[in-house]
């Protein structure tokens, strides 16, 4: 703003105005990429925690559990497709989260990483045996499945050679009786 000598009013500069606009926005912008950079240093942390576990998942599991950190806005540490690790407004807390059908829940917060490191590890162990018990039991399933299709194949088996057997002695009654008709035929056209 300047004040014009002698006439006593002021004159507003407007590119005055934008360029302070302009640095207002770029120490904000400063701010939250700062911001963005200690968030992402943060889950490195715990990328760093979670390296032994990543290493000992089992084969069969590996394609289940992303555990990295994936791009996006705010950084995030994916454990699976539902869970995650990001930070917590003020940028020191970090927040372990699920999606689930009835909203994100909050699974753990802490401000340490070997914390979230524990909880994130525990929750991978109960997946697993889930998924061992969801195996087990398909394959139970699937046995049960086998012995009634077996069941199922015997009693076809034992029709089908029943009825051949019905079969096979109507065709024989049918020639029994048809001797006997033509035999009876004969009988009467000589007599």
């Amino acid at each position: 703003m300047n004040t014009v000598a002698g006439a006593g009013a002021t004159v507003r500069n407007l590119q005055e105005r934008v360029r302070e606009a302009r640095i207002r926005e770029s120490d904000r912008m400063d701010g939250i990429v700062e911001l963005r950079e200690t968030e992402r240093t943060r889950l490195e942390l715990l990328v760093e925690e979670m390296r032994g576990v990543a290493e000992e998942l089992p084969q069969r599991d590996r394609d289940r559990f992303l555990l990295a950190i994936l791009p996006g806005d705010p950084p995030r540490y994916w454990v699976d497709a539902t869970s995650f690790v990001m930070m917590a407004r003020d940028k020191r807390t970090y927040r372990f989260l699920q999606d689930t059908l009835d909203g994100r829940i909050v699974l753990a917060e802490a401000t340490d990483a070997s914390t979230i490191a524990d909880r994130v590890t525990s929750l991978i162990a109960d997946r697993i045996v889930e998924r061992e018990r969801a195996l087990a039991a398909d394959a139970m399933e699937t046995a049960r499945q086998n012995r009634l299709a077996d069941a199922r194949a015997t009693q076809e088996h034992a029709r089908s050679s029943l009825s051949g057997f019905w079969v096979l002695m109507a065709f024989i009654f049918g020639l029994i009786c048809g001797a006997a008709a033509l035999l009876t035929y004969a009988w009467f056209a000589v007599a």
